[in-house]
């Protein structure tokens, strides 16, 4: 059953719509499509809201989304196409006790696509793309962290932004893989699609 994380080093750079993108572009593959949500200390992993209950119940929640309205993340992965949508929301640092839960739902996926950095602590995906915007300052520790992992980059090229504005960031461990131009609102080229096609083709013939 292949794998394939989307990744990104901040908020808002399209990670959310490349996962849409590749489901809708390859429809047959019959996704099972997850995001997983970290949050901050003091929020409930159940309800996504404030809260003081800082017990193991709360400490992860893992939910399957119905709705194909497209309106929110999860509901427009099943709008794009995909067979299953799960949302998976813990604690910061505690995506290990969710594991066990994600594990069971990938063995029963025919294949799988992750919104993630994180989970690359915890399984090696069989693809790992991670989208990168020179204009957002902000780089996550685990994108920097999973960087030289990654077997391609979608890279913003928005005029203007040629000059990226990270601090104390390197391309250099992905100097050498592919790279595409992404132009939003497209998130997802036919080159992009290409690229995965082509990597779960062979996984198939393996």
């Amino acid at each position: 059953m292949p794998i394939l994380v989307i990744g990104g080093h901040s908020r808002s750079v399209g990670k959310t719509s490349v996962v849409a993108g590749l489901i809708s572009a390859l429809s047959d593959r019959h996704w099972t499509a997850f995001k997983i949500t970290q949050y901050g200390h003091g929020i409930c992993s159940a309800a996504g809201a404030p809260c003081d209950c800082a017990t193991a119940d709360h400490t992860f929640a893992v939910t399957e989304e119905r709705d194909r309205s497209g309106e929110s993340d999860t509901s427009r992965f099943l709008a794009a196409g995909a067979a299953h949508s799960w949302w998976v929301r813990t604690e910061q640092g505690r995506l290990a006790e969710a594991m066990p839960r994600i594990r069971q739902i990938l063995a029963g996926a025919e294949y799988a696509i992750i919104e993630s950095n994180s989970i690359l602590r915890f399984l090696k995906p069989d693809l790992y793309l991670t989208v990168l915007d020179p204009a957002t300052a902000d780089f996550k520790a685990s994108a920097q962290t999973f960087l030289d992992r990654a077997d391609a980059v979608l890279l913003h090229t928005t005029p203007g932004t040629e000059v990226p504005t990270w601090e104390r960031i390197s391309l250099k461990p992905v100097v050498n893989r592919p790279m595409f131009a992404i132009h939003p609102p497209h998130y997802v080229s036919s080159e992009v699609v290409e690229f995965v096609r082509q990597r779960l083709s062979t996984l198939q013939g393996a």
